[in-house]
């Protein structure tokens, strides 16, 4: 993550990472304070959908921090997507990702002592690689149909409790391929997973509906679910 010319006007706050300057959008709660929460973006970028998510969490009480992974750029093509995804260095954007650990961790309006990490599609896969990561500082990680573009690295450093959400007709991750993510994490961490699989397709939280997959009932009943994890975690 890297300062740009024509930053993405979600953007509105910077932060140290990985010998850079990273940007983000942090949205804090009505009171002021709250737990942390990382949320990481879907491969379009920074949009209007993952900032409504950081406000969301913020109104349910949490200062929630969207990075900027992309450095400025967005997109609703899925070619220039995969292209922007295809870029990002995995294990580059974990570290990246760590600088928004700590930022919350050391903000004045942080109360947990750990913070939580919620993302969706690649996003979601950099939750889980984030929790290998960073450890004890990750105190609940809910990956939204989360992929990779390559193999997840180890899992032997993860500690926190993980939520999943995945959709049984998504053929980016399907069921097979989520179970044996699960099998695999319990098997080098310790940690067993509570990933659900619902009724629904790829990306079926996005009401910006790019993929044609926005499922409203099942996006309300892992909302539900995610925030009800959050709170029994990170207090």
């Amino acid at each position: 993550m890297s300062p740009v010319d024509s930053p993405n006007p979600r953007q509105n706050v910077t932060f140290p990472s990985n010998g850079s300057t990273a940007h983000g959008y942090l949205a804090l709660p009505e009171s002021g304070r709250g737990p942390g929460v990382v949320v990481i973006q879907e491969w379009w970028g920074l949009t209007d959908h993952i900032a409504d998510v950081a406000n969301r969490l913020a109104a349910e009480g949490f200062v929630a921090l969207a990075p900027d992974l992309y450095g400025g750029a967005t997109t609703h093509d899925s070619d220039e997507a995969g292209e922007l995804m295809g870029k990002l260095p995995v294990g580059d954007a974990a570290t990246d990702l760590g600088g928004a650990v700590d930022f919350l961790l050391a903000h004045e309006a942080v109360t947990s002592s750990k913070v939580g990490a919620v993302g969706f599609c690649m996003g979601g896969g950099f939750v889980l690689v984030l929790a290998a990561q960073q450890g004890d500082k990750i105190g609940a990680a809910v990956p939204f149909y989360g992929v990779l573009k390559e193999d997840y690295p180890s899992f032997a450093s993860l500690t926190a409790p993980l939520l999943g959400h995945f959709g049984e007709t998504d053929q980016m991750a399907d069921p097979d391929a989520v179970r044996a993510l699960a099998e695999r994490i319990e098997r080098e961490s310790g940690v067993t997973p509570q990933f659900h699989i619902y009724p629904a397709g790829h990306a079926f939280f996005n009401d910006e509906n790019h993929m044609g997959t926005y499922d409203p009932e099942q996006a309300r009943l892992a909302w539900d679910r995610t925030l009800e994890f959050l709170r029994a975690h990170l207090g």
